[in-house]
């Protein structure tokens, strides 16, 4: 061996037990004693020595009456063998650590709706089982989501369908009702029948143009031959019902957002359903991390719960 970077090189072929084996001798100072502290026969350890010295082409040991000495090599190896040994255990108490859910990272993505009402609760339930388990949370439209899912930045995300992409796996996760809201107060809150045609001249806040919320909302107003007056576009569902309740103006929004909402009811409006299906989507052909996969099946396994 010319250098330690041919060593290093080599690594990859060579048993990490012959390594830890020649560790044992090192520290005891004899094969005998070392051979009983790791719970082997002094012929097989003796195997394990040779191994390692002709995968080297050196030799590590030289052995006498007094024990086994060290040779100038021997000590090298001795010192690159333990950092070696170290960082694999390190490494595999890390993973190990992962997949008890000891530890880890959730990067994850999703719309308004999933970021305000879905993930929250579920994250909440998961970490009281999993405290160790961190969660990075990133907000934006499904196509921003979706794109982030495919290059990396994100394992997995909460997404309007459809998304077209064909490395993505999308698993459906439950179905959206979006309703027609107002403050208690406004004319049409107090009507009993409200038909389609009577939304034609009210003031609506509603979801920032292009996301994937607002083209289903828009679409179903527009076979219906409605074309409503949007005087404001925001992002998130708890900014668009602050606004319905300061400014009376109307609003379409996920039902999931109208939990515990005092002031501002839902408005039925005849021959008018809007709906949409959320899905869990992640990288095809990529493993997830383990609390990514646990997440993921948490979410699904609380489908009803959402619907």
């Amino acid at each position: 061996m010319d250098t330690l970077h041919e060593y290093h090189a080599n690594f990859a072929y060579m048993d990490l037990t012959l390594l830890k084996s020649f560790l044992a001798v090192a520290d005891a100072g004899a094969v005998t004693e070392a051979a009983e502290r790791i719970g082997i026969t002094q012929p097989a350890l003796s195997r394990r020595l040779q191994q390692l010295e002709e995968h080297l082409g050196v030799e590590l040991l030289v052995r006498g009456r007094n024990g086994a000495l060290l040779t100038e090599m021997g000590r090298l190896v001795q010192g690159e063998a333990q950092h070696i040994v170290s960082r694999y255990e390190r490494m595999h108490e890390m993973v190990t650590t992962h997949q008890r859910l000891e530890g880890g990272t959730v990067r994850i993505g999703g719309g308004a709706t999933a970021v305000s009402f879905i993930l929250p609760e579920a994250i909440a339930e998961f970490q009281a089982s999993h405290p160790q388990v961190r969660f990075q949370m990133r907000e934006a439209g499904s196509s921003e989501i979706a794109d982030d899912v495919v290059a990396g930045q994100l394992e997995l995300g909460v997404v309007t369908l459809p998304v077209r992409d064909r490395e993505l796996n999308i698993t459906p996760l439950t179905n959206d009702r979006v309703v027609l809201v107002a403050r208690h107060d406004h004319p049409l809150a107090g009507r009993r029948r409200v038909r389609i045609m009577d939304l034609s001249d009210q003031a609506f806040v509603a979801f920032e143009a292009g996301s994937a919320l607002r083209q289903i909302i828009d679409g179903k107003l527009r076979d219906a031959g409605v074309e409503v007056n949007v005087v404001m576009e925001l992002r998130s569902i708890p900014a668009i019902l602050r606004m319905v309740l300061t400014t009376g103006n109307l609003a379409f929004v996920s039902r999931l957002g109208m939990e515990r909402q005092k002031d501002i009811v839902e408005v039925p409006v005849q021959g008018l359903r809007i709906e949409r299906r959320l899905a869990v989507i992640a990288r095809r052909g990529v493993t997830l991390s383990p609390a990514a996969g646990a997440f993921s099946q948490r979410l699904q396994s609380l489908q009803a719960v959402y619907e």
